[in-house]
């Protein structure tokens, strides 16, 4: 099994969740957060004072999966969170050793 984490843009969430949807996906975390990359902070004005804004807005999703449809599910997330600009975010993938359904005790893709 793989978690996939990606840290998008929070205006492209809907358009990834549709995404996922349509592939099969029957579920997925979604978490706000902030922080930054290259792009580093800008500079804004509020009442005529300048402060910088470091951390920028973005939305983590995870989603675990089957080995065999990971890929697809990255590709998917990649060209539908790709705006072209700098900021569009990062994937992570990593291997998980086991998954647990609390309520039944299912494990492995089962608990998925």
């Amino acid at each position: 099994m793989k978690k996939i984490e990606a840290i998008i843009k929070p205006h492209k969430l809907d358009e990834v969740k549709d995404v996922l949807s349509r592939l099969g996906l029957r579920g997925m975390t979604v978490t706000d957060v902030r922080g930054y990359g290259r792009q580093k902070g800008h500079v804004e004005q509020y009442r005529g004072a300048e402060y910088e804004v470091v951390f920028r807005p973005k939305v983590k999703v995870e989603i675990v999966v089957p080995d065999g449809i990971a890929g697809e599910i990255v590709e998917a997330v990649q060209k539908t969170a790709n705006t072209g600009s700098i900021g569009d975010g990062k994937i992570f993938v990593s291997t998980l050793d086991d998954v647990v359904r609390i309520r039944t005790g299912e494990k492995g893709d089962q608990a998925l």
